[in-house]
């Protein structure tokens, strides 16, 4: 009886055990990628998409996508492998690190000069066309009366949205006697006795400028890229203080509603760009090797679905002013956000 009752246990483990490959295998077939909120709209679903068509013919597997609403669920989802690729902001990818360091960078964006030199875009804080002329000293853009301000962030997970401003806004305001001792955690909460008289989140930088717009927030947080789908600049140069950018007449939702509104920049701050991240306890190196390839090749830096052309009439992630492609990154390149946290 001892022995009938070994065998059905050895049996039943031999069970799981094919079970447990089989489904492993099938797993395999699949490759899961998150979106923040900022690249979940439907009006770029047709970017995801062109992007894990890339994907998916250098590895053979299907990619999924997963967007969200909130950082802290496309964090967690890289982080705990129910992700198994993910496109964050360096802040978040930090994060996910963290949590995970099995999470590691793959491919970031270059800037025009096609190198990591100039791979950037812009910490933008800007406030309502009108407003400006009370952060300016004389013909200089400061950030002084932003104090007691109503202030929309995006997230606190956010890099561009959170982590680079609250970074200079602690450093400027830290040397006034008036605010010794001033920490970013200061700018999480608004109220009578802090910094800000009243503090939002965006939960996307589309979220954050709308907030502005509307009238929510008296000065707001965002970057360049997550908007740039929806505004265009009318007066003064891109991405400088000064600059007003006015919402297209056709933009997509959250901006249909706003259309015609204009902003104006008081600070700009370049951020280093955002990378696609894999986890690699999902992923093998072999398959790794073939997303990396197949995202750095000169046939996707060619790829004008993905790399967009200005007034070509597509609505993408990446613009192409000259010979912007992605190039392969490691974890220490994001050293100087992590720096911002000491």
């Amino acid at each position: 009886m001892k022995k009938v009752w070994g065998l059905l246990v050895v049996i039943t483990l031999v069970a799981v055990v094919i079970s447990g490959c089989s489904t492993l295998g099938a797993e395999s077939q699949t490759l899961t990628m998150a979106w923040l909120p900022n690249e979940s709209g439907e009006d770029i679903k047709s970017a995801r998409d062109v992007i894990g068509k890339v994907i998916e013919d250098a590895t053979g597997k299907k990619v999924e996508h997963v967007t969200t609403t909130d950082y802290i669920i496309a964090i967690e989802s890289i982080a705990n492998g129910n992700a198994d690729l993910a496109f964050l902001g360096p802040q978040s990818y930090i994060e996910a690190n963290n949590k995970n360091d099995k999470v590691q960078a793959m491919v970031v964006p270059t800037g025009k000069s096609g190198t990591l030199d100039d791979a950037v875009y812009h910490s933008w804080l800007a406030v309502k066309k009108g407003n400006e002329d009370m952060y300016k000293d004389g013909e200089i853009f400061k950030i002084d009366s932003i104090a007691g301000k109503k202030f929309s962030f995006v997230s606190n997970s956010s890099t561009s949205g959170f982590k680079v401003p609250s970074a200079g806004i602690v450093t400027y305001f830290g040397k006034m006697d008036a605010h010794k001792g001033l920490e970013a955690e200061d700018l999480l909460e608004g109220g009578s006795s802090n910094f800000f008289s009243e503090v939002m989140y965006g939960g996307s930088h589309q979220g954050s400028a709308v907030n502005l717009i509307t009238g929510k927030a008296e000065v707001a947080a965002f970057c360049d890229t997550c908007v740039n789908n929806y505004v265009e600049l009318i007066e003064g140069e891109a991405n400088t203080p000064g600059a007003v950018y006015k919402v297209k007449a056709d933009a997509a939702e959250p901006f249909n509603t706003v259309v015609g509104e204009e902003f104006v920049l008081i600070s700009v701050t370049p951020v280093l760009n955002s990378p696609f991240v894999v986890n690699k306890e999902k992923v093998d190196d072999e398959t790794v090797k073939q997303i990396v390839d197949a995202l750095t090749s000169e046939e996707t830096a060619n790829n004008g679905s993905i790399f967009i052309i200005k007034d070509s009439g597509i609505t993408g992630l990446f613009s192409k002013t000259g010979d912007e492609r992605f190039l392969a990154v490691e974890d220490k390149w994001f050293d100087p956000i992590r720096a911002l946290s000491k």
